[in-house]
């Protein structure tokens, strides 16, 4: 009698289906969402999961600009960046950056560095689709519309 073998099966690029999912992120804390969003990504949801391949989904966020931040992390916290001269480093708040030209950029980069850096990061981080406001072109797809709200709920009542 033959016994069981237990083998984990990768699949291949071709074989990946990918879905369309819909975040509202009005009143959301930023962190949170960004990683149930960075795991969607990722693929890290889904049973055929394989690290190696861009299995993850295609996420539309509407309302990245109507986030929220916790404590006092809106006028607190740093984003920094170099403009590669010497004595070039930048700082902004997220406050003027949500108060700015490209609001959604706050929610982009919390989840950017969530998701691996290289190539496969970068493949998987143009599955992702920010908006500040609530439209967007992406109808045709018929995304699933997914409540992060009562994600986050569920997580707290279990820890």
């Amino acid at each position: 009698m033959k016994a069981l073998t237990k083998t984990t099966r990768s699949i291949k690029p071709a074989e990946v289906e990918k879905k369309w999912h819909l975040i509202d992120a009005e009143g959301l804390v930023v962190g949170r969402v960004a990683s149930i969003i960075a795991n969607i990504l990722r693929g890290k949801h889904k049973p055929s999961y394989t690290p190696h391949v861009d299995c993850g989904d295609h996420v539309i966020v509407i309302n990245a600009d109507k986030v929220k931040f916790t404590g006092k992390k809106l006028t607190d916290k740093r984003y920094y960046k170099h403009t590669g001269y010497p004595g070039g480093i930048k700082e902004v708040s997220p406050e003027k950056v949500l108060e700015g030209r490209f609001p959604e950029r706050v929610m982009e980069k919390a989840v950017e560095r969530m998701i691996p850096r290289g190539p496969l990061g970068r493949a998987q981080m143009k599955s992702l689709h920010l908006y500040a406001g609530t439209e967007h072109p992406h109808d045709g797809q018929k995304p699933e519309v997914l409540d992060v709200a009562s994600m986050n709920r569920k997580n707290k009542a279990t820890a």
